[in-house]
Formats: structure tokens, sequence, C-alpha cells
């Protein structure tokens, strides 16, 4: 039994150090790992496989939407990034640079793409011409370059996979409808799938991106009580569009610039993943994005019919990700694997559930064991799929609710941020003097102006002038 306990014993408490835990859990579970480049990781197979899952999910959503997949180059000359004043002054810091193709100095560097947005105003400017070019509505899967001075895995590396969405639209109205509609889509799948809730807003403009007439931001509230931007939405306007001459023809023949928008979602999300749901043992999957459903354990599996009988179970549940494991590892083990690597359900059957017509289900979230009978196995397996999936969502969104107060004075504000990890609602005058004294003094930053605007007082918390907006306040990632 000893070693039946190492598996999780090499864990970190997260109550202890959450941080530790958070690596420990990553390198146990297998996730990924540390790559001989500084900065950057290797995901591993169950790590990708998360994301794959992440991937096709969103590109489902993302094509009933109308998007279109293409690709652009990863690769931007420094003469096209400097396009946009402020995009190329909010990237500066952390853009790699080739300066050289093989044993021969480049006549121009290029950067390794930080983001495409100048990628796509290029191609736009060459590819629309008229109003029945519009709109154009394209997204691309890949990997970014950003060289970070500190690093996390799937947090922040240096390169890190996403998707990135650029559309260019007829309209001021149009981009800003498309804007909303990304912004709730990430929203609504990392609530439906990845049972995480989010808070929706729109950032103010020190926490923008650069370039943007105004960022939307889903944010997310980790066990530890940080914070985790996860997903962004952009509404460029038509600033790209006057700098890089994305111009087309309307009806009336006049020459018209063309609004455009940005929005993004990268692995980062499996951190939110594990630090929303994962406990001491290690991961908690939700059922709709886990790569594997259900393991079945064999108990005493070389005895005779065992081994017949978990697979003769896998094909009744044929319809869910299924997995078993028939390893020569010990029952103690192969449960400890299984807790670790976050799979829903545990299926254990063996000789006297066999001749009782019975499987033990154990859930991976609560631990509790369900005896049901073999006879009907796969709605049960689904009843308690679907139970998890909504009780993790229910789970954390009382962490949210409980980790979430307010303040109408600086004082109970400071206090609240030490003591009391969370969000806090506060209002403020919408000066960004008030927003740079409130991170200097307690380190927190506006997570985002929530679209369900609530008025906690009259002032201003930090100035105690007029207030303009209601913000979420919090330490984040």
């Amino acid at each position: 039994m000893a070693n039946d306990k190492k598996l999780v014993e090499a864990i970190t408490s997260m109550d202890v150090d959450f941080a530790q835990w958070y690596t420990d859990v990553v390198k146990k579970a297998e996730l990924c790992d540390y790559a001989s480049v500084k900065g950057c990781m290797v995901i591993k197979p169950a790590g990708y496989a998360l994301w794959e899952n992440i991937q096709h999910e969103l590109d489902r959503r993302f094509k009933e939407s109308g998007v279109e997949n293409v690709y652009m180059p990863m690769f931007i000359p420094e003469g096209l990034l400097q396009k946009e004043k402020d995009h190329v002054e909010g990237f500066a810091p952390e853009v790699a640079w080739v300066t050289h193709g093989g044993l021969e100095e480049l006549q121009e560097r290029l950067c390794v793409r930080p983001t495409s947005e100048t990628l796509f105003c290029d191609f736009y400017a060459k590819d629309i011409h008229s109003y029945r070019d519009l709109p154009r509505v394209y997204n691309q899967w890949c990997s970014v370059v950003r060289w970070e001075k500190t690093t996390r895995p799937f947090l922040r590396s240096r390169e890190f996979l996403w998707q990135e969405g650029h559309t260019a639209h007829a309209t001021a109205q149009e981009a800003q409808e498309r804007t909303e509609q990304m912004l709730n889509v990430y929203a609504d799948f990392c609530e439906e799938v990845l049972a995480i809730p989010v808070v929706r807003g729109q950032k103010t403009d020190k926490e923008k991106f650069a370039g943007a007439k105004a960022t939307y931001t889903i944010e997310a509230l980790m066990h530890d009580g940080k914070a985790l931007q996860s997903g962004t939405s952009h509404n460029f306007g038509d600033g790209f569009a006057r700098a890089f001459g994305i111009q087309y023809a309307a009806k009336d023949n006049s020459l018209q610039y063309v609004h455009q928008t940005s929005w993004g979602l990268s692995t980062r999300i499996i951190g939110a993943i594990i630090m929303v749901h994962g406990d001491d043992n290690g991961l908690v999957l939700p059922p709709r994005i886990a790569p594997t459903q259900v393991v079945i354990v064999p108990i005493q599996q070389k005895k005779e019919g065992v081994l017949d009988k978990a697979y003769e179970l896998k094909q009744i549940l044929s319809g869910f990700k299924v997995k078993v494991d028939d390893s020569d590892k010990s029952p103690g083990w192969k449960f400890s694997e299984s807790e670790m690597r976050g799979v829903p359900v545990r299926l254990e059957i063996g000789p006297k559930d066999i001749a009782a017509g019975q499987a033990v289900l154990v859930r991976r979230d609560t631990h509790e064991k369900i005896t049901v009978s073999l006879d009907g196995i796969g709605e049960s397996v689904a009843r308690l799929l679907d139970e998890m999936q909504k009780d993790m969502l229910e789970k954390a969104r009382k962490h949210l609710q409980a980790h979430t107060y307010e303040a109408k004075d600086f004082d109970t504000f400071a206090k609240i941020i030490e003591e009391k990890p969370g969000f806090v609602k506060a209002m403020w005058c919408g000066c960004q003097e008030c927003e740079d004294k409130i991170k200097e003094m307690t380190g927190a930053t506006s997570r985002c102006m929530p679209f369900a605007q609530e008025k906690i007082s009259e002032n201003c918390v930090c100035c105690k002038k007029p207030a303009v907006k209601m913000v979420y306040w919090g330490k984040a990632y």
C-alpha cells in the first residue's frame, strides 16, 4: 500500500504552497515538461489531448457563427510591424527577432509573430476591394512567441498555442456585434464545457489591447483567489484600417475604411482548468473536456473472465471515451493514477461484482462510490457524468460568489485585498491615476468593468470623486 500512495505524496498540498502544488500537478499528471529552450514547454500527450478537445469544441462553435479558418506566416517584416504605432509599442518588449537567414544577415529584421494583426491587415488591404467582399471572418490556429521574463507552464510561456480571430466589417455596428458575439462564445464555452464560471466585461483603457478601440474579457477566479484572464475580444474600430489602407468601395461608390475585430484564447486556459477544479490528489477534469471520461479498473484481473468483462463493458460504453487499465500495476496504484490524471469516473469490476451483476462507479470530484447494476450501466454512467459536470460548475460558481467582495472606501478595499484573496467590486471615477494608485498601494489591478453594472456607492473607492463605473479588481496571473 505504501507504493500506491507515492503518486499523491509527491504533490504539495495546495493550502501549503499553491504555486508548488500547481507545478507538481502539471508534472505528475504528465501534462507538460520543461524544454531545453528556457521559458518554453513540451506539451505531452495528456496535455495536448486536452488542447485538442478545446480546439475541437471551440472550432465547432466558431464555424457555427460563420468563421472560416486560414493560416498566416509566422514572420512579420519589421516595417510592417511599425505601421501601427500603439500596437508596436505595446509588443516591443516581448518581440523575438530573426536577423539571419542561413549565414547571411537579412536586409530587414523579421519578427516572430507575437500576434498577427499586422499580417491580417496587410492581407486585407490587398484582398478587400468592395462591400461585396465583406465581412471577412477569419481565424487561425497557431503558435505565437512572446519573450516573457517570468514563465510558468501553460500560464505564461515564451511560445504558446492559441487561436486568433481577425475580422473585417463594413460598419462600426457590425464590428461591435462580432466583438461581443465572440466574447460570449468564449464565456459559454468556459461555463458549459470547462465548468468555469466567468465575469464578462470591458477592460479599462490602461488594460486594453495595444491599438484597440476597446477590449472585452472573461475573467475567471482560481482556487487561490487570483484572477486569470481567460479570453479576450477586441474592437479595433478603423484604426488599423487607416494605418494599413484597408478600404472598400461602398454601394454609393465612396471609399470607406473597414472596421475590424480580433479575439483569442490560448493554452493558458488549461492552467485555469487545473487551478479551478484540481485538488490535493491531482487533476479533476470536467467530463465534457476530459480525454478519458471513464477508466475501467479490473480487480483481480488474472482471474478468469475479469478482463473479458472489462472489455465487454468498454464496448457497451463505446459512446463515451473509455479506457481499460489492464496494466500489471496494483489496483491501488491504478486508482491513484486515474485520480492524478483527473479521469471523471472510475469503474471497478471484479469477480464478486460480476457474480452479483454489478459494478462500482467512483466520482473523481467527490470520491463518492456508487454500486450500479450492469443492466443499464450506460444510462448510469451518462447520468453520473452529467451530474458531475453540473456539480463542478456549481461548486466553482459558489467559490466565485464566496470570494467576491464589495468595498465602498479605500481602507476597506486595501484590507480585503490583503486578507481575502478574490475579486473586489468597487466604484471607479474613470481616471488612470486612481487605477495606478490602487495597483501601487495594493497590488490589485482592474480586471474588468462588468456588463452587469451595480452601484456599490456614489464615489470612487480611491479619490472619492463621483464614480462612473463599477469595476472588478483583484490580483492576477
